[in-house]
């Protein structure tokens, strides 16, 4: 008996993932007859964390759904903005992503970052016990099951990487309230209080300070905050709505 087969179309958005042939109207693939929906888009190379609604023949179907023999499905991408329910909007960033982790820190986006590799299944672990978006370059690392919820970055350039993620999930932004070191929260400082971790010409030159709450790091004004300003402003500008 031969395999059912199925005609399976992806989003123009999913091109990436799929081989060259099938990326083009609707392709044959054979399936196994018993292997869920999810499955056998998975097993085409897309991870499900990039996947939105699926139909066939023109009617939508969860995940779960087994195709039969002569179904036509597409597959669309996740809808923006994406709605992550069941937990405070929160990130998780592998070893890769170092510029955008603290990109959205400047943003006040709680943003954790392993600037160390600890392996694929420690992230994903991570990802599930800390209820927290895994934001990856990494195809096979947003395949393990264990993921609580997970995200492609689909630039290497870090400004469209951060217009990305704001614009598919839409944080609450609170620019300059977290640490770009640690995460940790920032609060307003004394120049005495601080004044052990200054060079003598900063503790000269600067009256206003934050200090972070975790790791101590101290912040001000220095040479490069009109380049983390521009940073601010574009966000703001573009993902935070007109009160």
């Amino acid at each position: 008996m031969s395999a059912p087969e199925i005609h399976i179309q992806f989003a123009p958005e999913l091109a990436l993932f799929v081989p060259h042939g099938r990326r083009a109207g609707a392709t044959p693939l054979a399936t196994d007859g018993v292997s869920s929906l999810g499955h056998v888009v998975e097993s085409t190379g897309v991870p499900l964390t990039e996947v939105g609604t699926l139909r066939v023949d023109d009617r939508e179907v969860p995940r779960s759904y087994v195709p039969a023999a002569g179904d036509s499905v597409r597959v669309d991408p996740v809808a923006r903005p994406q709605r992550v329910p069941g937990a405070p909007l929160r990130f998780l960033l592998d070893v890769h992503l170092g510029t955008l982790a603290r990109r959205l820190r400047l943003l006040g986006v709680d943003t954790a970052y392993e600037s160390t590799d600890i392996g694929d299944p420690a992230l994903a672990t991570r990802s599930a016990t800390e209820k927290r978006v895994l934001l990856s370059r990494d195809r096979g690392l947003l395949h393990r099951r264990e993921l609580w919820a997970g995200a492609f970055v689909y630039s290497t350039r870090p400004d469209d990487q951060l217009h990305d993620v704001l614009d598919r999930f839409r944080p609450e932004l609170k620019p300059w309230s977290r640490c770009t070191a640690c995460n940790g929260l920032l609060r307003a400082a004394t120049r005495e209080e601080v004044a052990d971790r200054l060079e003598s010409g900063t503790r000269r030159s600067y009256d206003v300070f934050a200090q972070c709450e975790e790791c101590g790091r101290p912040y001000w004004k220095g040479a490069h905050h009109e380049q983390l300003e521009a940073i601010v402003e574009r966000a703001l500008a573009e993902f935070t709505s007109p009160t």
